[in-house]
């Protein structure tokens, strides 16, 4: 069996009008419900990316993350989209990885010139807590 390592790739950052859009691509070993869990659940945000203080997972559901503000989930299909609209939209798209793992094609779009946060170091306390547990 091959073990996949983990990665981050940050891609382009495109600007249309006032809106910016950054994309990440994620190659996880963990299978998608391990991270899934990590990016859609109270418990999985808190441990990597900030404290839930409302969390109605479905479409259309309450959001709020301290630090980052509240809004609504946008997009919502299990263990495959998962859509915020907190600092702009944040949007976590799951793949079955090959052989194994997961791809996390993951964008943020937001306005203005504003820098946006530190997106590579979550993403490295997101690995961090995926290979702990």
């Amino acid at each position: 069996m091959t073990r996949s390592i983990p990665s981050i790739e940050e891609g382009a950052t495109e600007t249309r009008e006032d809106t910016r859009t950054l994309h990440y691509l994620l190659r996880l070993p963990q299978p998608v419900d391990k991270v899934w869990a990590a990016v859609a659940t109270p418990e999985g945000l808190r441990g990597w990316l900030a404290a839930v203080e409302v969390f109605e997972p479905r479409l259309g559901g309450a959001v709020a993350l301290h630090g980052l503000g509240s809004g609504r989930i946008t997009a919502w299909d299990v263990e495959r989209v998962a859509e915020y609209t907190v600092e702009g939209r944040v949007r976590f798209h799951l793949e079955p990885g090959v052989p194994d793992g997961t791809t996390v094609r993951f964008t943020h779009a937001y306005e203005g010139e504003r820098k946006p946060p530190g997106w590579r170091a979550r993403f490295e306390r997101l690995l961090d807590v995926l290979t702990a547990s």
